[in-house]
């Protein structure tokens, strides 16, 4: 793509997310979710082949149509109470179409079926995009009316994305769809504590990021784009492939790595607020993730190709590591013994 173009789409989409970050006009931040879908659409599509034409259009039609919700709801509660304001979402039917709209932007269950198929027809690059930085909007617009969206409706996506995201990624071997299923597990945690601590919220999604970053980028360079791909990276730089296994452990939760403290403050909430059955059954979801984590470690370090490999040998390849990865690894590791301070 002209290196220009790219600028102007890549400005558009940092716009659309700050538009929506920094409105507290619901017609603003329609207008910044619009502004994001609309960039991203040629970045998915640029490499004019039909599974990334496939998966442009489905991004583009779920959230067009999310988007058509999110106005159509807070043209409603305008209508009800008179206010524009998104921090003051006061008519019942308003708040649930809202947190639907927004559960369909986040790809979270049961409107989670357009990310695993979106991330496998695009490039790593615009994956590890969709991941991150495309739910930065949705994610301050349900900061901004946490308080006054329906609680049970909230939990019960965070618990049903949760139980999904475990469910799915079991019989998958392509990493960019086990991704997909990650980020449907962790912003379910997000979703069912967002009505009662946003604050961990925020703490999740920073995690999230961090941990997400570094292993896109590590999939990235050792062009592992199924888990058979992963049996050969090994030769290509022990030290960062041992690195993308602990971070995919952390990806798990697994103590005593950073993706553990959310996961640990979360249900310690949960449990507060008498949610046993909820935390226990979320808490039992996370193995099912864990699984396929571990899946995927064993693969690379304990197995090697049943055959020759047919594809080019890595390790006779140059290959240069990303200066992020040396500043984002140590955080998707060692975060927790820092969780009080991030807790204040």
């Amino acid at each position: 793509m002209n290196p220009a173009s790219m600028t102007i789409i890549l400005s558009s989409l940092a716009t659309g997310t700050i538009i929506t970050a920094s409105s507290f006009h619901w017609f603003m931040a329609w207008i910044g979710l619009e502004m994001n879908t609309l960039a991203i659409v040629p970045i998915i599509s640029k490499q004019h082949h039909p599974r990334a034409t496939e998966a442009a259009t489905k991004y583009f039609l779920t959230q067009a149509a999310a988007s058509a919700l999110i106005l159509f709801s807070s043209t409603i509660n305008a209508w009800q109470s008179g206010m524009w304001d998104i921090t003051q979402p006061t008519n019942p039917l308003s708040s649930i179409l809202i947190t639907m709209a927004l559960a369909m932007k986040l790809g979270l269950a049961p409107a989670h079926f357009w990310l695993p198929e979106v991330l496998q027809g695009t490039t790593m690059h615009t994956a590890l995009i969709i991941s991150t930085w495309q739910k930065l909007a949705p994610m301050t617009l349900i900061y901004m009316t946490a308080n006054n969206l329906s609680p049970t409706t909230m939990i019960l996506i965070g618990y049903l994305s949760t139980c999904v995201g475990g469910w799915g990624g079991l019989n998958q071997t392509r990493t960019r769809k086990l991704m997909a299923y990650s980020s449907i597990t962790h912003f379910g945690w997000m979703m069912a504590i967002s009505p009662m601590l946003t604050n961990i919220m925020l703490l999740n999604l920073m995690i999230y990021i961090t941990m997400t970053t570094p292993m896109f980028m590590v999939l990235i360079m050792t062009k592992s784009k199924t888990i058979q791909n992963m049996t050969t990276a090994g030769a290509l730089s022990p030290a960062l492939i041992a690195s993308s296994l602990l971070m995919l452990l952390s990806l798990g939760g697994l103590p005593p790595l950073s993706g553990f403290m959310p996961k640990w403050l979360i249900l310690t909430e949960l449990i507060n607020q008498n949610l046993i059955m909820i935390s226990t059954i979320m808490a039992m979801s996370t193995l099912l993730s864990l699984f396929f984590y571990l899946r995927l470690t064993y693969i690379t370090t304990l197995t090697l190709a049943p055959s020759t490999p047919n594809t080019t040998y890595k390790w006779r390849l140059t290959s240069n590591t990303p200066m992020l990865l040396t500043t984002t690894i140590p955080m998707a590791l060692l975060a927790l013994p820092i969780t009080p301070m991030m807790t204040q």
